[in-house]
């Protein structure tokens, strides 16, 4: 399975392993091939195996297996030949994983598994290896012991966790303590070491751990001791155990440790003594004197780090001392670091190294994140500051800035050359860090803008030479990616803009910025009909949008604003009208040349529904006469010949990818919000836009009830009914309003149709029936009635005497026991397609079940008072599909566990005697999920669990 480059020999391997877990003589396989394998991969499987068995919940071990297995695992580790890392590393998980499911377990009062201490205290005694060996086995258990994720349900981890902490966990803490202590006390100094340093960076970063001011105090200037490499190894297991046993949960609220929230570590009352005796770091211990000279020393640790870089050429260790900056600003003010000793060398350092960093773009990246989040963060605290000593920000705020811009700029010509990958393909990653980049460029605002406007007229002279020249397209990638850094600069800066530091000046520059970028985009839209765009200047300039959007069109924006006064004498648009009309044609321009670009379309799309949601825009927008034309030239394509293909939508027509058709339905919400907005109870309007969809309508409705199967279908027809199902998904999502609703009700629901009207309800009903088994076909659909049948804002308010409601209900209750009969029939679904194709099918019938049962239009009674069995024959069915769901799948995928527990808490809620006729099992298994779900760690799924069995207990008693 390892060593072979054969698919299907891995696979086969793969199957074999799979079922040697379920061997009923697994434990005598396991242990023959670990005394005789003699390939390290052998041995490999042979422990995975055993975790694997005894993990596996249902057919649990017996006790005294288990102890076996431990003493076994503990004494082949200590007799056994060396073993390859990876092997054991498995071992130790092996006995870590026993350990904690048998916590529990004892005879005749004797606790054969908490005895761990003395189990690994033969380890710890003997030779350094062993010694290694014996630390690796207590960080395995102490780390597997915080694990939440390897046992169910919750509450027996957090009783096992809560019991260990009490029990062992101070004694292997003290243990680690006493090892460091042995070791600094042999007083012998020499180099440090990479591995120490990244562990220790890391226990400095996470708790600013006093190990760095123990040093301090007790070692000359941070030397360290002298080791060969097994001594090295055994020093960097010892800090690994230290910081993964201040890393334990201790109360049950762990926080994401890689994310910028600050956590606080709750270190038990009784180990309070040990931290003071190491004169330790733990913040909560400190008074406010204690705590200055705390952060004293610590500033001066790091300015002794940086004037002695050497080990940060360690990538690992570079990354966690970037981290460790990032936490200190966390931990204090800025009016506090600035009093702390050694302040300006160690800022002035710091800006040197960030400096240096930025410019190293292509070393750790990753670790950039920390070093712009720490310089965020003063630049954010210098308004607040109110100390008299001087900060000097307003000094290296440009300098980091400049590094970041040039050397970013730098990069686009090495990516070029060397084929390298573009950070800008990121999104989420290059985000992320211009909105940090926003906060420190307005910090010294005129220095940015001069930056910007030098480095974009620059870029922008030599695009204009070669275009003048006709350049060929590969010489123009150079000027257009610096561009491109640019344009996404410019829009981080002018949506960094704060209302209460804003003044008239830095408008005024943000108009020049934003002139350079408008003409930029006239000079690349005009190469558009020829087929040479360029599709990352066209995400920045979306994302340029995007930010303009923000800050400058609104209703808070002031009509004197001296952006608009700088727009206006250069580009003749005098107020954010005008830049809306700029905004429309750019979208309609993307629309029309970049339908084959998912991302450009998704992109463009959502700045349309972004400026389609503001009171204001909406309404500035509606009197364009760009939208008049997208309103009253409905641009819906037919799907009979490719010639009648719309020019100015392509992604709309009939070539169109699968992937382009979930955008149609961003694109028909915001088209339905525009429509919204002067509509009023104006029917003709409505039947007009709607007459292109009606007619698609129409001939689907033919094709679909002449044909006895899909196969008799075409591909152009499949598309065209998946593309109307998400248009009127996103129509209906945008009809908000109980009038708006109603018209569009009555254009839909079979029995209002006059004759020139096709019943879209009876197509949708159709296309499950023959594509119930392509989550394609089903997945939109079902979308659409969920949202059909949704009261959003109330907006499904129909008139006592009316039957509407129920008739929209009866329809919802056939498209579930349709889908549902049909999905329960196919057999069993593969691994890979057990989501896709069957599992959030179930899931979206479960949402539009629960849309109809909490809209509140319906009077359910009806349906008993008629026998109409609509109703029992969607609960029916719901049962069925809950049946068929494993309960570790209901676990493991939150969508459809989301919308699982939120129909349950309805069903019994209002159906309770429907539950009460289901068979005992069925019963007990809906019940046994209540509980799994009580014991997640989703609060919303926690919170339905809890209310539905209220519901239970308050009708039984």
């Amino acid at each position: 399975m390892y060593e072979t480059g054969d698919a299907n020999v891995r696979q086969h391997a793969e199957k074999v392993l799979v079922g040697l877990v379920g061997d009923p003589h697994v434990l005598d396989k396991c242990q023959l091939l670990l005394q005789r394998a003699t390939s390290p991969y052998s041995l490999l499987i042979a422990a995975s195996t055993l975790t694997k068995r005894v993990t596996k919940q249902g057919v649990p071990l017996s006790p005294q297996q288990r102890l076996d297995i431990r003493n076994y695992v503990l004494n082949y580790l200590y007799t056994g030949a060396k073993q390859a890392s990876f092997v054991r590393e498995e071992l130790t998980l092996l006995y870590a994983r026993i350990t904690k499911l048998s916590w529990f377990d004892s005879s005749k009062e004797e606790w054969y598994f908490r005895t761990v201490i003395a189990d690994i205290s033969k380890f710890i005694q003997g030779n350094p290896e062993h010694c290694i060996v014996g630390v690796q086995l207590l960080n395995e258990l102490v780390a597997d012991m915080n694990r939440s994720d390897n046992l169910k349900p919750l509450t027996r981890h957090r009783k096992i966790a809560a019991s260990f902490r009490d029990t062992t966990l101070f004694e292997i803490f003290q243990l680690a303590c006493g090892m460091l202590s042995q070791a600094l006390i042999s007083g012998d100094q020499m180099q440090g070491n990479e591995q120490l340093g990244n562990i220790y960076q890391n226990c400095f970063k996470n708790y600013m751990y006093p190990y760095t001011y123990w040093y301090q105090t007790n070692c000359n200037n941070y030397s360290v001791i002298t080791c060969n490499s097994t001594q090295c190894t055994l020093l960097a297991s010892v800090l690994q155990l230290t910081l993964t046993s201040l890393s334990f949960d201790f109360i049950g609220t762990s926080y994401d440790e890689s994310g910028d929230d600050l956590g606080t570590v709750q270190i038990p009352t009784g180990w309070r003594n040990t931290f003071v005796d190491l004169s330790t770091s733990q913040l909560s211990l400190f008074n406010n004197t204690e705590r200055a000279k705390f952060l004293g020393d610590i500033v001066k640790g790091i300015k002794g780090i940086l004037e002695n870089p050497q080990k940060l050429s360690d990538e690992s260790t570079f990354h966690e001392f970037c981290r460790m900056l990032a936490r200190l600003k966390s931990n204090y003010q800025l009016g506090e670091l600035v009093k702390a000793p050694f302040y300006q060398d160690c800022i002035q350092l710091v800006a040197k190294f960030t400096v240096t960093s930025l410019r190293m773009w292509h070393f750790s990246p990753n670790s950039i994140h920390y070093l712009l989040s720490l310089w965020q963060r003063l630049a954010a605290s210098v308004p607040y500051v109110k100390a008299q000593e001087p900060h000097n920000l307003e000094s290296y705020m440009p300098e980091v800035l400049k590094a970041y811009v040039e050397s970013r700029l730098e990069s686009v010509e090495i990516i070029l050359r060397d084929g390298l990958e573009n950070p800008l393909d990121d999104t989420s990653f290059i985000k992320q860090q211009l909105e940090q980049i926003s906060t420190i460029a307005r910090c010294e605002y005129n220095t940015t803008c001069q930056l910007l406007v030098q480095t974009f007229d620059k870029s922008a002279s030599q695009l204009e030479e070669l275009l003048r020249n006709n350049s060929d397209n590969q010489l123009l990638l150079l000027p257009l990616g610096t561009l491109t850094w640019i344009i996404h600069l410019v829009g981080a800066v002018v949506g960094g803009r704060v209302s209460f530091a804003a003044t008239d000046d830095h408008d005024a520059m943000d108009g020049e910025l934003v002139i350079r970028v408008l003409q930029l985009m006239d000079v690349t839209d005009r190469r558009l009909p020829s087929g040479n765009g360029f599709v990352t200047i066209e995400l920045a300039f979306l994302s340029f949008f995007e930010q303009f959007r923000k800050i400058y069109v609104g209703d808070q924006v002031q009509k004197t604003s001296k952006v608009y006064k700088r727009l206006n004498e250069v580009l003749q648009l005098a107020d954010d009208s005008a830049v809306l009309s700029v905004f429309v044609t750019k979208i309609i321009t993307n629309l029309k040349y970049w339908s084959d670009n998912e991302s450009i379309v998704t992109g463009t799309l959502h700045l349309l529904g972004d400026l389609s949601v503001g009171f204001s825009s909406v309404r500035k927008l509606v009197k364009l006469n760009a939208v008049k034309f997208l309103l009253e030239n409905d641009p819906y394509v037919s799907f009979c010949c490719k010639c009648c293909a719309s020019s100015h939508f392509p992604f709309l027509g009939p070539d169109s990818k699968m992937a382009d058709l979930r955008c149609r339905t961003v694109f028909y919400t915001a088209l339905g919000r525009l429509l919204m907005v002067d509509l009023g109870e104006d029917e003709d309007r409505l039947v007009r836009f709607m007459m292109p969809m009606t007619n698609m309508f129409e001939t689907l409705k033919q094709m679909l009830q002449s044909s006895s199967s899909n196969s008799n279908i075409n591909n152009i027809v499949l598309l065209n009914l998946i593309g109307v199902a998400r248009d009127m998904r996103g129509l209906t999502y945008a009809f908000n309003s109980k009038n708006s609703y109603s018209m569009l009700f009555e254009l839909m629901y079979p029995f209002k149709f006059t004759c020139s009207y096709p019943t879209f309800t009876d197509i949708l009903q159709r296309a499950i029936e023959l594509w119930y088994h392509n989550p394609a076909v089903t997945t939109p659909v079902i979308k659409m009635f969920g949202e059909l049948v949704l009261n959003r804002g109330q907006r499904l308010n129909f008139d006592v005497s009316s039957p509407n409601g129920i008739l929209l209900f009866k329809e919802a209750s056939k498209l579930i026991c349709t889908y549902g009969a049909r999905i329960l029939s196919i057999g069993e679904t593969s691994k890979e397609q057990l989501y896709s194709h069957r599992l959030k099918g179930i899931s979206l019938c479960f949402s539009l079940l629960k849309n109809a049962l909490s809209g509140g239009y319906v009077n359910f009674g009806v349906f008993r008072l008629y026998n109409d069995r609509t109703l029992e024959d969607a609960l029916n069915v719901f049962v069925k599909l809950v049946m068929s769901v494993e309960c570790n799948h209901l676990l493991e995928y939150p969508k459809l566990s989301s919308a699982y527990h939120t129909l349950l808490e309805l069903v019994v809620q209002d159906h309770m005697n429907f539950v009460c006729s289901l068979p005992a099992s069925v019963i007990y298994h809906i019940l046994s999920t209540v509980t799994d779900g009580l014991a997640g760690l989703d609060t919303m799924i926690c919170t339905c669990c809890c209310t539905a069995l209220d519901h239970v207990v308050t009708y039984l008693f």
